[in-house]
């Protein structure tokens, strides 16, 4: 099964974090660590409806690492896999 947002929805997943302890060593255990903020666009809708009918594409393309607000989009889980479906609004910045 595939996930296909619609319209300016975007499908996300979270890059995991490399770093697992602070600056001076101190290791951070899985329960303590917060989610990461980045991810990477797995799929990406038609587009915005705009006021007037037309329909503007999407900033983000697949591919694209994104940042995002900490409480952004909506967790799903698919194939044992966790995505975040969030609006392209949510979207921070594209990391280049």
């Amino acid at each position: 099964m595939k996930l296909k947002p619609i319209y300016d929805r975007i499908v996300v997943k979270r890059m995991e974090e490399k770093e697992q302890k602070t600056p001076s060593g101190i290791i951070i255990p899985d329960t303590a660590k917060e989610k990461p903020q980045v991810g990477e666009v797995v799929a990406v809708g038609s587009g915005k409806v705009l006021n007037n009918g037309d329909l503007r594409p999407l900033t983000v393309k697949v591919g694209d690492k994104v940042l995002f607000n900490k409480y952004a989009g909506t967790e799903v889980e698919l194939d044992g896999e966790k995505y975040l479906v969030m609006a392209e609004d949510e979207v921070l910045a594209i990391i280049e």
